[in-house]
């Protein structure tokens, strides 16, 4: 058994704690992690485990949230930076269950997310915005619900609009061959790209 002798605040960091055991410092808790220690208490090696065990938690917990606070991430986002960081997989599968139950992490939300800033943005064929939802980690049934709303020509168009005013000296088959490479490059499939040529070569020949 060890003394707690002192519990001091960090001078670099108030929301720490330092633990002092049989007068000699032992250890630092993040503020939470030391609710209801005091001086003169005693502490197994089991408890003090125990202790370090939350403040890793915590420590894990705050770098979560500080990822969230700019802006919205995937459960496996998460995941992936806990691990860069070192921390274990239970600790990690506890973090991530506890801020999905606190509804700080729901992929469903994050897919729903992610489209719709692409397509006020940056537009984004189907194909390129499931690329991106995989490569976030984000399920396959999510990815498919949230691509249902998803409208390709739309984007399509908005995608080419970008583009064309660079080609609108060219002739109609030399238009039509590098705007075709340029939409199927984005993953927009080969319907879309007739009619979005089409679309966007008359318009240009309108405004001329």
């Amino acid at each position: 058994m060890a003394t707690i002798t002192a519990l001091t605040t960090q001078k670099r960091n108030a929301e720490r704690i330092n633990v002092f055991l049989d007068g000699q410092f032992a250890f630092g808790l993040a503020a939470i992690a030391a609710t209801g220690l005091r001086v003169g208490q005693s502490l197994s090696a089991e408890e003090i485990t125990t202790l370090q065990r939350k403040d890793d938690y915590e420590k894990a917990r705050k770098s979560a949230l500080h990822l969230i606070s700019r802006r919205p991430r995937s459960a496996e986002e998460i995941k992936r930076n806990l691990h860069k960081k070192a921390f274990d997989d239970l600790l990690i599968v506890q973090v991530v269950d506890d801020l999905t139950a606190a509804k700080l992490l729901d992929d469903q939300a994050f897919a729903a997310y992610w489209v719709e800033q692409r397509e006020t943005f940056k537009p984004r064929s189907r194909l390129g915005l499931r690329q991106e939802l995989r490569q976030k980690g984000v399920p396959h049934q999510i990815i498919e619900d949230a691509l249902e709303q998803v409208d390709e020509e739309s984007a399509a168009r908005r995608v080419a609009e970008k583009q064309a005013w660079r080609w609108n000296q060219l002739s109609e088959d030399e238009y039509r061959v590098k705007l075709s490479r340029f939409l199927q490059r984005h993953g927009f499939p080969y319907d879309v790209i007739v009619e979005t040529t089409n679309v966007t070569w008359q318009t240009l020949n309108e405004e001329h």
